[in-house]
């Protein structure tokens, strides 16, 4: 009988937690939003080059269609949403021929197709070789799944078909080591990234740095000399330097890329690949050609990485924080005396009540509902006696 009044007992957080809980949660939608504040469709921008998209189950069931923030939020409210992060050079399709007679509020003129967008099962719901989704209903414990930069499907790590010499680089706690994934599907078309210095890949061990086993997987003329046999195109790559002259020493468009004649595509092992690593990318015209016909060229855009779009996010986040406080000074500096002394005032008596209770309390002692209601109790109070 204990046990069932102790299930219907309230939650309890900290104070401090929950406002770290709210500041965390408000940065990771801004990152993931791209700093989109979702006030205007998209579609006007083009196949932007990274952007956040969301698929409708309601009105495209098939998962043959994306559309963007603003339009998830005005045109879709209500409807089945999916979240499927970010997609790169993607165009909003709400109201389009997919969307049959449903048209998009924010810009009803658009093309009847998008024809360059790329969809895949995640636009169903659907993620990795599994093809279950996140979060999944028969699943007792969520597992976090991983992005390939390349596919940009999400993958169990379980299903990456890893072996023993390829694992995924961690340090002790268990944090990531590597800024990108390359998944087993998608290593065969990057093959070519085993003639880079292998400091490009990630690794836990910083003098064994871990890399696919048969490295060699691209055949090259009998002349054509590797980065490991010229120390000087070894250290041009590392300082990232980019010139007319290729630095890998190989043409990747005259010579037969493949997977190992000897191995299958399923028996590819996933790439780890380190911070800044598409910096090292040569940028030869020729390399660039062959970049454009894998139809990857993509990786040497900076843009294109998470990175970058979060970073770039952040930056948006801070200038509209910076915008926000700037609108506050200019709103306290245009009122009159009377009204700006109440709004300093009223200000001053939350903060005292506020540290009154946190005085009285442990900071890091769980609070309830009851509790806030008490300290706003107090407040009302506090100014009718004034």
């Amino acid at each position: 009988m204990a046990d069932a009044f102790e299930d219907e007992t309230e939650q309890t957080v900290s104070l401090n937690e929950y406002l770290d809980e709210v500041e965390d949660q408000e940065l990771e939608a801004d990152l993931v939003l791209g700093g989109d504040e979702g006030k205007e469709c998209t579609y006007g921008k083009g196949y932007m080059k990274r952007q956040a998209i969301f698929s409708c189950i309601t009105c495209t069931p098939d998962g043959n269609a994306g559309v963007c923030t603003a339009c998830s939020l005005s045109c879709h409210d209500g409807h089945e949403i999916i979240e499927l992060w970010t997609k790169r050079k993607f165009k909003c399709d709400c109201g389009n021929s997919k969307f049959g007679e449903f048209f998009c509020k924010l810009l009803v003129s658009k093309d009847i197709e998008n024809e360059e967008n790329s969809y895949n099962h995640n636009f169903k719901g659907k993620y990795c070789t599994c093809g279950r989704p996140y979060p999944d209903p028969d699943a007792e414990e969520q597992v976090e799944m991983i992005q390939c930069c390349i596919c940009e499907d999400w993958f169990h790590e379980e299903h990456l078909g890893l072996t023993n010499e390829v694992k995924i680089p961690r340090d002790e706690d268990g944090e990531p080591l590597y800024e990108d994934l390359i998944c087993h599907i998608c290593s065969p078309i990057c093959s070519f990234l085993h003639l880079y210095p292998q400091t490009i890949f990630a690794s836990d061990n910083p003098q064994n740095p871990t890399t696919p086993s048969k490295q060699k997987s691209i055949e090259t003329s009998p002349s054509s000399s590797g980065p490991s046999t010229n120390p000087e195109l070894t250290k041009n790559m590392i300082l990232g330097e980019k010139s007319g002259t290729c630095v890998l020493g190989v043409d990747l468009l005259s010579n037969e890329l493949t997977s190992d004649k000897n191995q299958s595509q399923s028996q590819s092992q996933p790439m780890f690949l380190t911070k800044n690593w598409r910096e090292e990318l040569c940028g030869c015209e020729k390399c660039l050609g062959f970049y454009e016909k894998k139809g990857i060229s993509y990786l040497v855009d900076k843009e294109d990485s998470i990175a970058e779009y979060e970073r770039m996010a952040k930056e948006k986040r801070d200038e509209k924080m910076q915008q926000q406080e700037g609108a506050e000074m200019n709103f306290l500096s245009n009122l009159g005396h009377v009204e700006k002394m109440e709004i300093l005032s009223g200000i001053a008596d939350m903060k005292d009540e506020i540290r009154s209770f946190l005085q009285s309390f442990d900071a890091s002692k769980p609070i309830t509902s009851d509790d806030i209601h008490k300290v706003f109790d107090n407040l009302k109070k506090r100014r009718r006696m004034d």
